[in-house]
């Protein structure tokens, strides 16, 4: 996509929605952190019913690790792959309190040596909690980067180095909210909303998906 035409693709985002914000719930560094950890192949909407709870009783990793592995998993067990993130959060805590004085490194090389964590989850760390200018590519960053034609490219990272590359400031600490949001309510993988799409017409994708009928 052309220059002109992304800064023009980012306005009308950003005009439709000036102040973007993830929408996993999180009172603190370490409660983001752990929120995204559990958010891997699950809904914010699922990991948000889970952690309520959770975040009501813990808020610092010490916390975390006195509840213990079994104890957390009473709180995630309607979460996909518990066992296995339980396992990852006790873990990243205990490397917290050992590495970091128990707080969360603004360091995205720091935060992926943490267990659980990769590239994806530090990007939306250093984003949320530290104003990075970072691209966390899931999976609908992924769909509308190749979708539109704005970042296309055959992995996540290859993504992410193309959104780097083309987007222009004032855009760039708000791009993966926008792109996430986007892809999530309007852009979707099955049937994408063209026609209440407000860069339908800069996208590269066709044949545009047409309203439905009146009454489906």
């Amino acid at each position: 996509m052309a220059p002109d035409k992304v800064f023009e693709f980012f306005s009308r985002l950003a005009e439709a929605n000036p102040h973007p914000e993830t929408e996993l719930e999180a009172g603190n560094d370490f409660q983001l952190l752990v929120a995204v950890v559990l958010s891997a192949q699950a809904t914010d909407i699922g990991v948000n019913k889970a952690t309520r709870r959770l975040f009501a009783e813990v808020t610092t990793p010490a916390q975390m690790v006195a509840l213990g592995e079994a104890g957390l998993k009473e709180h995630i067990k309607t979460i996909g792959l518990f066992n296995m993130k339980a396992r990852n959060v006790i873990a990243l805590s205990e490397a917290l309190i050992r590495d970091h004085g128990g707080a969360v490194p603004a360091d995205r090389e720091a935060l992926e040596k943490l267990p659980g964590v990769g590239r994806k989850t530090a990007n939306v760390v250093m984003n949320v909690a530290f104003g990075a200018e970072t691209f966390a590519v899931d999976t609908h960053i992924f769909r509308v980067g190749n979708r539109t034609g704005l970042a296309p490219g055959k992995t996540p990272l290859a993504v992410e180095l193309a959104l780097e590359k083309s987007v222009p400031q004032p855009f760039r600490l708000h791009a993966h909210h926008w792109l996430i949001l986007h892809g999530r309510y309007v852009c979707k993988a099955r049937t994408p909303a063209c026609w209440r799409c407000v860069v339908a017409d800069l996208c590269a994708f066709e044949p545009k998906t047409p309203a439905p009928a009146k009454g489906q």
